[in-house]
């Protein structure tokens, strides 16, 4: 079966970890996901400026380590990440803004991505927000 798999809560929610597991899992069972989108708070989870207290999970590190193994597409929509600060060096030069915060694997589209991922995958499956 093909999953895609939507985040829409920050690395510290609980959502966030049960996501990360899930997408484990799906792996775990021979499936496929098509591709992981990160929206709303959930870009927050790529960006390299994360810091897990000492006496918690870096969910932000486990996600970008799980999609670097695994050979991912991992999406993090352009407009929630840059109204949160979430920006790869291009955007950061777009903005000239002093610093870059999303690393490889991830990349930065648009909306577009996670419907085009509705439509290859048999089963969406989403985590987080309201």
């Amino acid at each position: 079966m093909k999953f895609a798999i939507a985040l829409f809560s920050p690395p510290h929610a609980p959502s966030s970890r049960r996501a990360l597991r899930f997408a484990q899992a799906v792996l775990d069972g021979g499936h496929e996901i098509v591709r992981l989108f990160f929206y709303q708070d959930g870009v927050h989870s790529a960006s390299a400026n994360i810091v897990a207290p000492q006496d918690e999970l870096d969910i932000a590190a486990e996600w970008r380590a799980f999609v670097s193994e695994h050979q991912l597409d991992g999406v993090v929509c352009i407009a929630a990440a840059l109204r949160r600060g979430v920006l790869n060096e291009e955007e950061a030069r777009r903005y000239e803004r002093d610093a870059a915060n999303l690393p490889s694997p991830w990349e930065l589209s648009g909306l577009g991505q996670l419907h085009e991922a509705t439509q290859l995958a048999d089963r969406l499956v989403c985590f987080g927000g309201n």
